[in-house]
Formats: structure tokens, sequence, C-alpha cells
């Protein structure tokens, strides 16, 4: 997982509450694509018409915002089913941080899983950032992980809070499995010592049943 530590950017405001992971990214796009063409269909209901052509009004789309890294989104971002494409699907856009109020609870832990970061600071705080940028496109915001703050090229800062452990997990780029194999000496020695407890629940090590 690729690591996160500071991202400095433009940040576009998307800022409307509820938005779903099926509006992140539609389900019939889950069987058929590969994680690495997600990006292409994020959003797609709000970034295209009907006919398929852009939608000029979508932020994402505009001048101002397209290629943006940084997403100010509002209130339980990421809600409804559970899936990681949505999460996936923001990295294809060049999303690396979302700021929001709050999340979907299974995105906010997925989002970890993968290396975006979801930033999570107070609605006020959320608007006002919002209401900066669009009055002036070309403002900059800074994430910092390690500090834990947010700052606007102006200079105004924000803090925010990440849980111990997933702050750790995104500054080193571990995902789950990763932090497991940290334990891997631990793993082993139980094992071994299992293994001598109880050697009928382990397969032989030639690969072989045990009533052959």
């Amino acid at each position: 997982m690729e690591t996160f530590t500071t991202l400095t950017g433009r940040a576009a405001p998307l800022v409307r509450a509820n938005i779903d992971t099926d509006v992140i990214i539609r389900i019939e796009r889950l069987a058929a694509l590969k994680r690495s063409e997600l990006g292409a269909y994020a959003f797609e209901a709000l970034r295209f018409k009907p006919d398929g052509s852009e939608n000029p009004d979508f932020v994402l789309n505009t001048a101002d915002y397209r290629g943006a890294p940084i997403l100010i989104a509002g209130a339980n971002f990421g809600c409804g089913s559970s899936r990681e494409h949505a999460v996936w699907a923001l990295q294809g856009l060049g999303i690396r941080c979302v700021i929001a109020p709050s999340y979907g609870d299974i995105f906010f832990g997925n989002c970890f899983q993968n290396g975006l970061l979801p930033v999570v600071l107070p609605q006020q705080t959320v608007s006002r950032i919002a209401s900066l940028i669009e009055a002036s496109p070309a403002t900059t915001v800074s994430v910092d992980l390690e500090r834990q703050t947010v700052t606007l090229s102006d200079g105004e800062g924000f803090s925010f809070v990440v849980e111990p452990a997933r702050r750790t997990q995104m500054l080193e780029g571990l995902d789950e499995i990763a932090v497991t194999l940290l334990s891997e000496s631990v793993i082993d020695t139980f094992q071994t010592a299992d293994r001598i407890r109880r050697p009928w629940i382990y397969l032989p090590t030639d690969g072989a049943l045990a009533n052959d």
C-alpha cells in the first residue's frame, strides 16, 4: 500500500450529504472492470450526461478542479452498500484524501486499507473550507498526517485526529496483511507449539492427507 505522509494540492468541493457507494461507482461496473479501470467510471451518473458526454457543471469536470487530489465532501460520505471498489474508483480519479464531517463506517475502514486518507472535521469547518475554495479555486490545501493538520494556502489551519494504529498504518503503508506479518515470528512460535499440542488439526508437511 502506498504511504501517506503529506499531500498538497487543489481540493474539489462536492459538499452533498449522503453520497453513497453506488454514486461513487455503480454496481454493474464491478463485475467486468479491473481495479485500474474503475476511475473512468467514478461518479458516473454525475460526471456524464445520458448521451455519454461530460457534464460541464460537475465539479470534477471543471478546469479548476479536474484532477484535484483532495475532495471536500458532505456528511455520511460513502454510505450505502459495502464495496471496496468505491475507494479504488476514487483513487483511479487521482483522489488521495477526502475531507468530510462523517463517513459510512465500512467505506471509512476501506479507505485505511487502501491508502486513501479520510479526514474528519466538523461540519462548520468543512463548510468553511468549501466556501473558501469555491470563492478562490486556486486555493491549495495541505494535509499532514504526521501532524494531523489541514492547512490552507493562506495559512489557516485545522486539526484532525486519526486513531493511532490506523495513522501508523497509513504512514508506513501497511494494509492488514502487512500488519499481521509484522508478528510473523510470534505466529511461527505459536504454530510450532500448537503442532505439538494438537497435531491432528494440521496436514502433513508433504501435503499428503493424514488418512492416505
